[in-house]
């Protein structure tokens, strides 16, 4: 019997010891975390699509048609890996430029509210007649890249970032950088048809 106390003895005090030594430090939540993002290697190919205008296309996205009724040409190019997409809308020029210019002007400066600075930068290519503006949101704003290009007499198309996120631009600026590179590949090999 004595045999049998000697052995249940150092059990007893390991368990009595695991439990002064576990509670020692309160469970405290941990921070909150980015997800790693994968930047793929810039590629593009001309999609063959029935749209008023085309344009060269990352290999990394894929085009979502967006119906908007009787008006085409909306789309949203979904880029999965990184959970962004570029909302875009076409309008027919009739007689309205002006108005769809300022429309365009209100939907960027809209985000002045979170944005630290908007530099506009200027585009113009007289050979595909294509003309318009790129704006570049700086800080924490819900869509950090939007553009319009225009023929100035009968197309429209608009351009606006979106990532699938909290925005932060400090975790977010290799995913703005890379779209940023994508919207510029746009634009210089945008077309109307």
């Amino acid at each position: 019997m004595l045999n049998e106390r000697l052995y249940i003895i150092p059990f007893i005090m390991t368990a009595i010891m695991l439990s002064m030594v576990s509670c020692q430090r309160p469970a405290s939540p941990r921070e909150y975390g980015y997800y790693r993002i994968t930047i793929p290697p810039a590629s593009y190919s001309l999609p063959t699509w029935h749209e008023p205008y085309r344009f060269l296309l990352s290999d990394y996205a894929y085009v979502q048609p967006v119906n908007q009724g009787d008006e085409q040409g909306w789309m949203t190019i979904i880029y999965p890996a990184i959970h962004a997409g570029i909302h875009c809308s076409y309008k027919v020029v009739n007689g309205n430029l002006r108005q769809l210019i300022e429309d365009a002007h209100e939907l960027v400066y809209s985000h002045t509210i979170k944005a630290n600075a908007i530099p506009e930068h200027e585009y113009f290519n007289a050979e595909h007649h294509v003309y318009g503006v790129l704006y570049e949101l700086k800080g924490n704003t819900a869509s950090p890249i939007q553009f319009y290009l225009t023929d100035s007499v009968h197309h429209f198309f608009r351009g606006a970032v979106y990532v699938d996120c909290i925005p932060n631009q400090d975790s977010l600026q290799p995913v703005i950088d890379y779209l940023h590179l994508d919207i510029l590949t746009l634009i210089e090999s945008f077309e109307w048809r």
